[in-house]
């Protein structure tokens, strides 16, 4: 029985990775398309870092609180929405 564990985990250990690396990307492009664009500075101060985004700039959280007419929903939870609907598209699989 160990042997089967052993042959599955590494495939899973894979799955699960590519998926992760899969998402992050797609949650990075939605979070960035979702900053507003005035001048371009937030937009480009936008990096992803690892499995992580970051927003670079000083006013990022007054955006993504929504002061923004450009985006009265932020970034955060158009990206959260995102990853959810990504992530039950692979659980119905």
């Amino acid at each position: 029985m160990p042997k089967t564990k052993d042959k599955i985990n590494p495939s899973l250990d894979r799955i699960v990775s590519n998926l992760q690396t899969k998402i992050t990307k797609q949650a990075f492009l939605e979070f960035r398309v979702r900053t507003p664009k005035r001048t371009g500075n937030a937009r480009n101060k936008t990096r992803l870092q690892g499995n992580t985004i970051r927003a670079a700039y000083p006013y990022a959280t007054q955006l993504d609180a929504g002061k923004s007419r450009q985006a009265p929903d932020g970034m955060s939870k158009p990206t959260e929405r995102l990853i959810t609907r990504e992530i039950e598209k692979i659980l119905r699989k």
